[in-house]
């Protein structure tokens, strides 16, 4: 753990600190690599489809030891996974993977860019994702990323002509990217893109293979290669103290989420890319063969780079202060370049080391984290030169009513420290993801076009500190953050955001009522400012009631919370819909809720989305009344369960015991509990006695690799790859009059209508003759697939396997799912002896 600490402490700073991330002081070894970095002027784009496709040691490769600029386009934001590490999904686990991309990147010293495609999910075909994302945008967007960062080299980390043998958001990234290649340079292509930015043709497009793409090792031995580059990406940096590999292994450490975390690697290793298009290779050494990556490349430029090769090879490690005076000769040239995309990538990089070299710690730390329109902030401007640089503080201010002027000598390592208030504008938006803004369809995101490409919605709070450094005027631009401590943490950051005045969230995402009995819900309405009066009301369907109609809103500090609670009436039959928390404040109405994101490895987040809860008033029995919960990788199945009137208590596998079970009438596994959970291979004969004695036992989905037991039931049972994807897709009754399906709710094909994302994944393909398969459904083209809801019966209880993504559906408040999942921990719960009424 020191370990890593250390390498993040000499890996993580980057020439803009991440909002709420802690300020690094960059050492020496940082300041001569960024110089290196800064004198090569070339560039690569890293293309593929998802958080964590990317090949970090490849990325990391390119940034640290080509030193050219690296960036990673995933084409989304991983929205359609699971998470391990939370309840987040959706929307919010797309938040954090985006978080968990920058802190990749911020270790392994690339950038990131991303499309508006929204990742719905597992997609077996390149026509169905590029049909749903809306192939022609996505295909903009990428263009887009190309003309605006203008790679020399595009690496694509999938085939594109291999459609349907892998996810089809995979083989899309590289079809989109092979295409967006030269229409990057095409001025009747997207037209419009060039009021912003111009047009650009990459040199070369490469494939990132690898054997496994060939099947195996030995296949790829034989592949012939005389198109294909390779080079050692274990190589070792003495500056960092750490291998390539190491550096690589942090990176995709941070993809947590989806459970990344992973040994560091050492020691050589064999990377290959293959030449798919554009400037022949002259060798299959070098990517920029033939490329001109020096100060040349630009014109003036010549000059610019006389001064900085100079300072890179006479670099003084003891006192990089006493290269400013060249850096500074440097930057003047470097403004009067006529190559407006090099001038402004090369100034950016520059006055960051500029900043570096002189030790210059500047920043504006508001009092609180967070404010609303028209309220006012106290900041704390520090400003600190630790250097013999003549530094002085001309003024500082931001983009609306702050401007002050100091004149002001920063003398070495004198801090200087002002106070100042900044007062919100009306008009500020509160924060929020930018593609989160406006509701998007099921494959695409929606985004102000001066926002698309971008990680995150950029900061509007901004304090620009105007110095001379030797009589040059550059100003430094840094965002306004909260700097805070506790006792238990220490100096901790967190990025300064707007919120609206009132929000209200209700506690419940879904609400079933199994009966038409009358249910309270709670609606909690957060200040934020001080005196806030209103009245909040709750939307809902005609035919259902909610008392009282109007409840008073009375808070008197900012960041309290009032939590009112409403009756809700359902109607008699089934129905569902959705109910949402209208708050009223003079005015104006506020309906969207505030999430907040807290996670140590990824800077804490806030987002802004709609409040509303779905309602479903269930036609539903059941039998059987506890439930013992073996949690996995985050699901709301026990909330759910719960819902639906069962006695839900989680249990820790290390704690089972036989005489611990023997008080529930069902076990549940949550969804990869086996991938997960080391313990769960020690019990699993307890589990499989419970059953035995008369308990049932429902497994919900695991995935085939890393299990950590090869006895998942007490008969033979192999799990597959094999998934439908088509939450739509035709579902069939192999036995009709099974139990399942008959008792104690009779599942017709309506129960399967409004499934959300897929139908189920990684069903099993192998079984023994105990197991008994409910169900069969199948993709378009596909052969049919029976193992998504297997029974057996194991002594006296019944063992059921499932692969239904019920995880899915409960949170979409699916009816269906509800009344199956209801026959599974039914089963064998009465001895049914009515099978006419089985027949009917």
């Amino acid at each position: 753990m020191r370990k890593f600490i250390l390498c993040l402490l000499i890996t993580v700073f980057t020439f803009s600190i991440s909002i709420a991330q802690k300020p690094k002081t960059p050492s020496s070894s940082k300041i001569y690599e960024s110089i290196q970095k800064l004198n090569f002027l070339g560039s690569v784009l890293y293309i593929a489809a998802h958080p964590d496709d990317e090949n970090t040691r490849l990325i990391s490769y390119m940034a640290n030891h080509v030193k050219a600029r690296t960036a990673y386009l995933s084409l989304t934001r991983g929205d359609g996974g699971q998470n391990l590490i939370g309840p987040e999904i959706r929307e919010l686990l797309g938040v954090i993977r985006t978080q968990e991309l920058l802190a990749a990147r911020r270790i392994d010293g690339g950038e990131q860019l991303f499309t508006r495609a929204n990742d719905f999910g597992y997609s077996k075909h390149p026509d169905e994702t590029l049909d749903i994302w809306d192939k022609e945008a996505v295909l903009s967007d990428v263009v887009l990323a190309i003309r605006k960062f203008k790679p020399d080299i595009i690496i694509n980390r999938f085939n594109h002509k291999t459609p349907g043998r892998t996810h089809g958001h995979h083989t899309s990234s590289a079809m989109l990217s092979f295409e967006a290649f030269d229409l990057a340079n095409s001025p009747t292509a997207y037209p419009n893109q060039l009021r912003q930015t111009s047009l650009w043709q990459p040199q070369r497009l490469f494939f990132n293979t690898h054997w496994w793409f060939y099947g195996s090792q030995e296949k790829f031995e034989k592949v012939d290669k005389s198109n294909m580059i390779n080079f050692d990406i274990g190589v070792y940096y003495p500056l960092k103290g750490l291998s390539n590999n190491e550096v690589a292994a942090f990176a995709s450490s941070q993809h947590l989420c989806q459970g990344f975390g992973r040994l560091s690697q050492r020691g050589s290793t064999q990377e290959y890319i293959e030449f798919l298009k554009g400037k022949p290779l002259v060798d299959n050494k070098n990517i920029f063969t033939g490329i001109d990556t020096s100060w040349s490349r630009i014109k003036g430029g010549k000059a610019i780079g006389n001064i900085l090769y100079k300072v890179e090879n006479e670099f003084n490690f003891v006192n990089p202060s006493r290269h400013i005076p060249q850096l500074l000769e440097a930057y003047k040239l470097l403004q009067n370049i006529e190559d407006t995309h090099w001038k402004v990538q090369k100034t950016k990089e520059l006055k960051a080391i500029i900043e570096m070299c002189a030790g210059l710690y500047l920043e504006a730390s508001a009092d609180t984290n967070w404010a609303t329109q028209g309220a006012s902030i106290n900041l704390n401007i520090e400003t600190l030169n630790r250097s013999n640089a003549a530094i002085t503080l001309v003024s500082f201010n931001d983009a609306n009513n702050l401007n002050v002027s100091k004149n002001i000598l920063l003398k070495n390592n004198i801090k200087f420290s002002f106070k100042e208030t900044v007062k919100i504008n009306n008009d500020v938006q509160p924060t929020t993801p930018y593609w989160l803004n406006e509701k998007g369809s099921l494959g695409m995101y929606k985004a102000d076009e001066k926002y698309i490409g971008l990680p995150e919605t950029p900061r509007i709070f901004n304090i620009d500190f105007n110095l001379l450094i030797n009589n040059v005027p550059i100003t430094f631009t840094k965002p306004i953050v909260q700097r805070f401590s506790k006792p238990d943490k220490g100096e901790l950051y967190r990025p300064f955001e707007i919120i609206p005045e009132a929000s209200a969230k209700l506690t419940e995402k879904v609400i079933i009522f199994d009966n038409d009995k009358q249910h309270d819900v709670a609606v909690i309405v957060k200040a934020g400012r001080d005196n806030l009066e209103g009245h909040v009301e709750l939307c809902h369907p005609n035919d259902w009631n909610v008392y009282p109609a109007k409840q008073k809103v009375s808070i008197e500090h900012k960041g309290e919370e009032q939590t009112f609670v409403f009756t809700i009436i359902p109607p008699k039959n089934q129905s569902e819909g959705y109910v949402s928390p209208i708050v009223h404040i003079n005015d104006k109405d506020y309906t969207r809720e505030l999430i907040e994101i807290n996670y140590e490895h990824i800077p804490f987040q806030t987002v802004s989305l709609p409040s509303e809860s779905k309602v479903v008033r269930l036609d539903i029995k059941k039998k059987g009344e506890n439930i013992g919960y073996i949690a996995g990788a985050g699901d709301v199945v026990p909330e759910s369960l719960n819902q639906i009137g069962y006695n839900v208590l989680i249990i820790d596998p290390e704690d089972i015991t036989a005489e611990k079970l023997d008080r529930f009438d069902a076990i549940v596994v949550g969804i990869r509990a086996y991938n997960t959970i080391d313990a769960l291979q020690f019990k699993q004969q307890m589990l499989f006695d419970f059953v035995a004695k008369g308990g049932n036992m429902i497994v919900q989905y695991n995935t085939s690799y890393r299990l950590k037991t090869d006895k998942l039931a007490p008969y033979h049972l192999k799990l597959s790859r094999d998934r439908v994807t088509d939450e739509n897709a035709k579902v069939r009754f192999l036995n009709p009059k099974h139990e399942l399906l008959n008792y104690p709710n009779k599942i017709t094909p309506e129960d399967f209508n409004g499934w959300t994302q897929e139908r189920g994944l990684y069903f099993p393909n192998e079984w023994s003759n105990e197991f008994t398969p409910i169900l069969s459904m199948n993709d378009k083209n596909e052969t049919p697939k029976d193992g998504s809801l297997l029974v057996a019966k194991h002594g006296k209880g019944h063992y059921i396997y499932t692969g239904l993504s019920f995880f899915r559906e409960f949170p979409e408040g699916v009816s269906g799912a509800y009344r199956l999942f209801a026959n599974m921990l039914s089963i064998g719960k009465e001895d049914l002896k009515h099978d006419a009424k089985l027949n009917d």
